[in-house]
């Protein structure tokens, strides 16, 4: 596998091909290999600070983070993925690290809440986030929302809100 080369940016940023091969990843990963049919592009999207891991001018790894009150209270991390054709050799958690530590740069007082599927909850609690609702259907794929607290600062843990990141 070829090196990755990692770009932070937002969606006025980039060229019309890089939207693109963001849009085809995410359609790939979330609607035709998990067969959901649902709206993946939404109104978050135009805010949203994207992470891209390109390898050459291919989408191997990809996430956006939202704002504190966008979604939730805290910043959160989303529509997280990795290309099939880089699975299996820790792209994942290097691709949620490097989330984390873009919001823990910019929101240093705030913990970082996801909606992950639950099926991925061992491995988003392996980078330290916590389950903090009990599950919940979202798109006929059962959720639940997880939390990576920051030192000294206390989250409510409510029930989740059900939107998409």
């Amino acid at each position: 596998m070829n090196e990755l080369t990692w770009q932070w940016a937002h969606l006025t940023e980039l060229s019309a091909e890089q939207c693109f091969s963001i849009c085809e990843a995410r359609q790939a990963v979330f609607v035709v290999e998990q067969r959901c049919a649902y709206p993946d592009l939404d109104e978050f999207d135009l805010n949203a600070a994207h992470l891209i891991g390109w390898s050459k001018q291919h989408v191997a790894a990809y996430l956006r983070v939202l704002a504190p009150g966008t979604k939730f209270d805290e910043p959160s991390l989303g529509r997280i993925l990795t290309a099939s054709s880089h699975r299996g050799v820790g792209l994942g958690r290097e691709l949620v690290m490097h989330g984390v530590k873009y919001v823990r740069a910019r929101y240093p007082q705030h913990s970082i809440r996801i909606s992950a599927q639950q099926h991925l909850s061992a491995f988003y609690e392996s980078c330290g986030f916590s389950v903090a609702s009990s599950p919940y259907d979202e798109d006929g794929i059962p959720h639940v929302e997880m939390l990576l607290k920051t030192d000294g600062h206390k989250e409510h843990i409510g029930e989740p809100e059900h939107k998409k990141a």
